[in-house]
């Protein structure tokens, strides 16, 4: 079927791209035979996306008609959201420096035309911005201020505003992203909903390894689910699916935040939703929300360059600094010493105004509660590294160390454990969570609570098999 391009008024359309069906807004909206297409690809070139307007009805109703319309009504959404521009900003912040370092202006306007712009040096951060927003026709502004580049704002454009001189380019780009091989459609018979597992192939500690992604698939299929892994750059592609279930690193800086925050606007179903990964992965909120619900954990301090020398008298030595947003064990120092204690400090304090410090309770292993929906999942004591106080031990080299992992019934863990572990991860919702515990004379200690928490084949799954796919 050919592309739909749907315009306010064809009459007075600019453009003609041969490969497309032209429909004005109004026939899109009230001609049944609109409604009742199967498989159609709807681009909404009307002028105004403006909330209520014609072209808002358009992507409103080709959503509704699983037309899968460019621009959804999301990235409309996400085009007016100043803080959704910043959020893209930043996390393109390398790649700007690095596209634009030969522009030595302070201000610089790109046109991104189906993902490409006219000048091929372009390419790359054209077609970075139309995953991040995608629409047709966006006008990009940029500016410079202490010699880093920004991403000022993003708004689509109408064909209307298109310069004589690029008119000719345009066609060649829609044509070349119309001819671009699509996923087939999806059989609706086949499987009951559409599953999308976010990953990413080079990701050094993935939350789940290739044999825990196949057992996930496998276990889908059994749930009539049909299921594809998708990576960072099918982010355009989101709409297609019913569910995400991200496995892969998470964190609020980051892509997956986007893809997360983006499905839950979608209305999927979504794991791990935006919330749990704004929650979860800021250890000084955990330790507000820990103190404010009276969950026991080790003593601990939020830091900050006002209170550095309360942390010998409060806390102790040694004792553990971690950076808010720490994880896979990574961000997070033991200081034995004054000196050590000063120096760590005022490392971790350049890149956060607030980190934490906390007792140090040396154990031979961590209790691990996985809780999903409010009720546990599975249990596992992650022992410690040879010879070193964390599960993970990271060479200066680059190579790690890792301490065994033992999967065991929830009869054989302490009632206090499993009932702290539930108990905490209701307070940051319902989500997939891993609740990392201590137990030391009969007492537990909270440590952490994790979103996106490992599910690995050969080591969570040891008493429940491919039952804990399921």
């Amino acid at each position: 079927m050919f592309p739909l391009i749907v315009v306010d008024n064809p009459k007075t359309w600019p453009l003609q791209i041969p490969g497309a069906s032209l429909v004005s807004a109004r026939d899109y909206l009230t001609e049944p035979h609109y409604s009742d297409l199967r498989g159609a690809r709807v681009f909404n070139l009307c002028k105004s996306y403006r909330y209520h307007s014609t072209g808002y009805y358009v992507s409103l109703l080709a959503m509704a008609r699983d037309h899968k319309p460019i621009p959804s009504i999301t990235t409309i959404q996400d085009l007016k959201s100043n803080a959704m521009v910043r959020l893209a900003s930043d996390e393109m912040v390398t790649k700007l420096q690095s596209e634009l370092k030969r522009n030595r202006s302070t201000e610089f306007t790109l046109s991104v035309y189906f993902g490409r712009n006219m000048a091929k040096r372009y390419d790359a951060v054209s077609a970075h911005l139309f995953r991040l927003f995608p629409a047709p026709l966006l006008r990009v502004e940029f500016e410079r201020d202490n010699d880093e580049w920004r991403l000022n704002s993003v708004r689509p454009i109408a064909a209307n505003d298109i310069p004589e001189r690029h008119k000719s380019f345009v066609i060649e780009a829609a044509q070349e992203f119309f001819r671009q091989k699509r996923p087939a459609a999806r059989r609706r018979d086949a499987g009951l909903f559409d599953l999308a597992i976010l990953v990413n192939p080079n990701d050094p500690t993935p939350p789940s390894n290739p044999l825990a992604l196949k057992r996930f698939a496998e276990a889908a299929k059994r749930a009539r689910l049909d299921v594809e892994l998708i990576e960072k750059d099918d982010y355009g592609r989101l709409a297609e699916f019913d569910a995400l279930f991200i496995r892969e690193t998470t964190a609020v800086n980051h892509h997956t935040y986007r893809f997360s925050r983006r499905a839950v606007k979608e209305g999927m179903v979504v794991i791990d939703d935006p919330e749990s990964i704004t929650k979860c992965t800021n250890k000084v909120y955990l330790a507000e929300l820990l103190d404010r619900h009276n969950i026991p954990k080790p003593r601990t301090l939020i830091v900050h360059r006002e209170n550095t020398d309360q942390i010998r008298s409060l806390i102790g030595l040694p004792c553990v600094l971690k950076q808010p947003d720490s994880s896979f064990s990574q961000g997070v120092t033991k200081v034995e010493s004054e000196a050590e204690l000063a120096s760590a400090v005022e490392k971790l304090l350049e890149s956060s105004d607030l980190v934490i410090a906390q007792e140090f309770l040396p154990t031979p292993y961590d209790w691990r509660v996985c809780v999903l929906d409010r009720k546990p999942l599975f249990c596992c004591r992650y022992f410690m590294a040879s010879r070193h106080w964390q599960i993970v031990n990271r060479g200066a080299n680059g190579e790690t160390d890792e301490g065994r992992v033992e999967a065991v019934t929830f009869e054989a863990v302490p009632p206090a454990v499993l009932n702290t572990a539930v108990r905490a991860a209701k307070l940051v919702g319902d989500g997939l969570y891993g609740v990392d515990l201590k137990y030391v004379n009969d007492q537990v200690y909270m440590i952490e609570i994790n979103d996106n928490p490992n599910i690995d084949a050969g080591y969570d799954d040891q008493v429940f098999k491919m039952g804990l796919y399921d």
